[in-house]
């Protein structure tokens, strides 16, 4: 009988947008790519053609999962584990696209689509795990496991399908399973409501400046992209300043106008926190009320336990030790930041205490006068193409891998741009897309994402395609795009995260992801050769006469290196507490105010009050859109990993050293989660990490 009904909901479902017969032949989605690469037609898809195909995608896949479990053969390995693996082609091959676009070039169409889809994702979701007949045949054949002859990867699949179902609610009684689905339902819905307000509060924000005397200390570029925001709004001849990083950073790291500067960041720091249509605050209280109540149901005493059984952390306790481990150091570091700070605004002849909005644009100043370092003398150097090549550069040298311009194949935006990836014996490994500069239907942020995993079909490997997405400094009309340092970073950052998804060889979806707590590590160990003068000497070259970055500056980047640690550790260890915090809470008021919360919390551990976590509560999407809940720690635990990484090749005395990288490439980012996390490191290492390096290289010690 729950067959028939699993099957009949799908059918209805699908029902609600016609006949499949009729729309085969005009939605691309229901065809094979005929495009170079089998890349995704963005040309052709058009926003009414999601929908079907998702109905489509469901009804298909569900009815892969009926037949599984009315198979009259007795589980086994293929039956049963491959063939769940291995379903729900279709639906995959809509989500990716969608949710690609969803995130680089949203429309108030598939904003809408999102949120009507997301209980219905949910529901199909809860139909698959709580399915009684399939967990039945899932548990037979795991209980049969040492019998099977099995290798490592087909193990490893078998472990993890079993455990998302017991970890999907399939060992409760009916009851709680109902229960559960309701839970799922609620969370995933407030979770895209959260994202979608905090993108429309911070692009409905501006500061429109009038007086030309107000822009005082900005740089061209910033005043000419903000006189082009104002053309855009209709105000030709005024300036608008967005909440967008990329707009409001520098705005407050240089403006002299110090009511400008606090009217800012003011906006800056009170997102979706207004009292309007897009503030945040109940929808955290019921995301974080609805995450416990799950934990609880599921046997858990807090959400943070549930989460973190599947990280390398395993438990809240061995978080709180590395984040406790660094926190005073940095909270002293941050101290004397401040004190240099102060002495700047008494250099000036003022005396007011520094606040929040102060921070930025008087460090700076303390920068330049103990390092003769003023960010501008370093932008013209990192032409955004110079440092891309750069990247591309370091990866050739690692790995021997090439990235070759593709032209005349869809973009998934006409601003993004296409590279193919050939291994070094030439064969084909992904495509690369590149989307650099923000816009209204981007979200903020930067992210590596596919919109096509490796996978294999016939026994052949097929290719991943792969995407990029950035918000770096728009350029002033036809002027070259350069970057800041930070943003330097942040592309070799995500290009990591693009050769971890390029290098992935597994035979099953099952076990090509890894743990959150472990992904950043591939990511972040390319951000240390991103300024590592050899490197610099090669792609830093000036935009406009070609000369290569003077040593002397890079000695200036080198000896500034870890000055302003202090605040960037501070406000980052801040918003993973904060994270953690919500999400060990273990009996949560009815009546939470989640802003007193945040105060709390963070005054009680003595944050400074010019420092803000780098994400307060209500903009906190990596943990509260979900990803990262009770995981945004991930990026300091995969810096233990990733600082420690890097000095097997400063061992050698070889930054570039190819067996050091092949081993890199073998252990860690070649075979998806066929090991254990802490294992594949040790695995390349040869031993467990530790702290120091990373202390080191924050100037923490």
């Amino acid at each position: 009988m729950k067959k028939l009904m699993l099957a009949a909901t799908a059918a209805v479902l699908f029902s609600a947008c016609g006949s499949p017969e009729k729309k085969t032949n005009e939605n691309p989605f229901f065809t094979t790519y005929t495009t170079q690469f089998e890349v995704p037609p963005f040309d052709e898809i058009k926003a009414e053609h999601y929908k079907p195909a998702f109905l489509k995608g469901m009804e298909e896949e569900m009815a892969e999962v009926m037949a599984i479990c009315n198979n009259s053969e007795a589980p086994t390995f293929e039956n049963t584990i491959v063939a769940l693996d291995q379903k729900g082609k279709l639906l995959s091959k809509v989500r990716t696209v969608f949710y690609g676009q969803a995130g680089a070039n949203t429309t108030d169409e598939l904003d809408a689509l999102s949120r009507e889809m997301s209980p219905l994702f949910s529901k199909h979701g809860d139909d698959i795990r709580l399915n009684p007949e399939l967990f039945a045949r899932v548990k037979a054949v795991y209980e049969q496991k040492d019998n099977l002859s099995l290798n490592k990867e087909q193990m490893k699949l078998l472990e993890e399908t079993y455990k998302n179902f017991v970890r999907g609610g399939a060992n409760l009684p009916e009851d709680k399973q109902a229960t559960l689905r309701e839970l799922n339902s609620a969370i995933s819905v407030l979770q895209v409501t959260f994202s979608q307000n905090m993108r429309k509060e911070t692009n409905d924000y501006q500061l429109v400046v009038e007086n030309q005397k107000d822009l005082a200390g900005l740089s061209e570029t910033l005043i000419a992209n903000a006189a082009e925001e104002a053309k855009k709004a209709g105000m030709e001849g005024k300036w608008i300043f967005k909440l967008q990083n990329p707009s409001a950073l520098p705005f407050l790291q240089s403006a002299e106008n110090r009511d400008l500067r606090e009217k800012l960041y003011k906006a800056y720091i009170n997102r979706c926190n207004n009292n309007n249509e897009y503030d945040n605050k109940e929808i955290v209280k019921e995301l974080i009320i609805k995450r416990f109540e799950k934990a609880k149901l599921m046997g858990y005493e807090d959400y943070a336990s549930f989460v973190l059984e599947e990280r390398m952390a395993k438990n809240s306790a061995a978080v709180y030790e590395l984040l406790d481990e660094l926190w005073t150091p940095s909270l002293k570091k941050a101290k004397e930041e401040l004190a240099d700070i102060q002495a700047e605004i008494k250099k000036e002849g003022n005396n007011f205490t520094a606040e929040g909005w102060d921070w930025r644009y008087y460090f700076e100043k303390a920068k330049k006068s103990k390092f003769n370092l003023d960010e501008n003398e370093v932008r013209p150097y990192l032409k955004l193409e110079n440092v891309r090549d750069g990247a591309y550069y370091v990866a050739n040298k690692l790995y021997g891998i090439t990235f070759t311009p593709i032209k005349n194949i869809p973009l998934p935006h006409p601003d993004a741009e296409a590279f193919e990836c050939k291994d070094k014996d030439g064969t084909h490994l992904g495509v690369l897309y590149m989307d650099y500069f923000p816009r209204e239907s981007k979200r903020s942020g930067a992210w590596c994402g596919t919109y096509r995993s490796q996978t294999y079909k016939d026994g052949k490997r097929v290719a991943p395609v792969v995407t990029i997405v950035c918000n770096f400094s728009q350029p002033a009309p036809g002027q070259p795009a350069l970057l800041s340092a930070d943003e330097a970073n942040t592309l070799f950052h995500e290009f990591g995260h693009a050769l971890h998804n390029l290098f992935k060889d597994v035979h099953y979806y099952g076990v090509s992801g890894v743990p959150r707590d472990f992904v950043e590590l591939p990511s972040q160990i390319m951000e240390h050769w991103v300024f590592e003068p050899e490197v610099l000497k090669v792609y830093a070259k000036h935009n406009q006469t070609g000369e290569v970055i003077p040593t002397e500056l890079i000695e200036k980047l080198d000896k500034s290196g870890k000055y302003g640690q202090g605040f960037a550790t501070t406000e980052y260890l801040a918003a993973s507490l904060l994270d953690m915090d919500y999400h060990v809470i273990k009996q949560i008021p009815a009546n939470i105010d989640v802003i007193a919360f945040e105060n709390k919390v963070l005054g009680d551990r003595g944050l400074l009050k010019q420092i803000p976590s780098r994400y307060r509560t209500t903009y906190f999407n990596h943990t509260m859109g979900g990803g990262y809940t009770a995981g945004y720690y991930s990026y300091i635990w995969a810096e233990v990993l990733d600082s420690d990484a890097y000095q097997a090749f400063v061992e050698t005395g070889d930054i570039y050293n190819q067996e050091i990288a092949k081993k890199f490439r073998d252990y860690v980012l070649t075979p998806g989660s066929i090991d254990d996390a802490m294992d594949m490191y040790i695995n390349f290492r040869g031993a467990k990490p530790n702290t120091g390096p990373l202390l080191d290289n924050r100037g923490l010690r």
